[in-house]
C-alpha cells in the first residue's frame, strides 16, 4: 500500500524498511498520513484505526513513527479481531 502512494507521488526509488520514518525519511506529510489511513481502513475495515492508533502517541513518535511500528500495530489489531493473542 505504501508503495503504490508512493508511486503515485513519483517517488519510486526509495527503499522502504521496518526503519524506514514516514516523515524523515519518506517525507510525508499528515495529508499523507490520513490518506494512508484510508488506504488501511478500505483494506482491514475498523480493525485497524490508523487515528485511534496516532492518538495514543506522543508529538515526537508521530513525527518519528516508522513503517515497523505501524506494521506491528496493524498485525497486533488484526491477531485480536481474529482471537488471537
Amino acid at each position: 500500500m505504501l508503495r503504490t502512494m508512493l508511486d503515485e507521488y513519483g517517488v519510486d526509488d526509495i527503499e522502504i524498511t521496518m526503519q524506514t520514518r514516514f516523515t524523515e525519511d519518506l517525507e510525508l506529510e499528515s495529508i499523507d498520513l490520513v490518506a494512508l489511513a484510508g488506504t488501511l481502513e478500505a483494506r482491514y475495515g475498523q480493525h485497524v484505526n490508523f487515528a485511534e492508533f496516532v492518538a495514543d502517541l506522543e508529538l515526537d513518535e508521530i513525527i518519528d513513527l516508522t513503517v515497523g511500528r505501524l506494521v506491528g500495530h496493524v498485525v497486533r489489531k488484526l491477531r485480536a479481531a481474529e482471537g488471537g493473542s
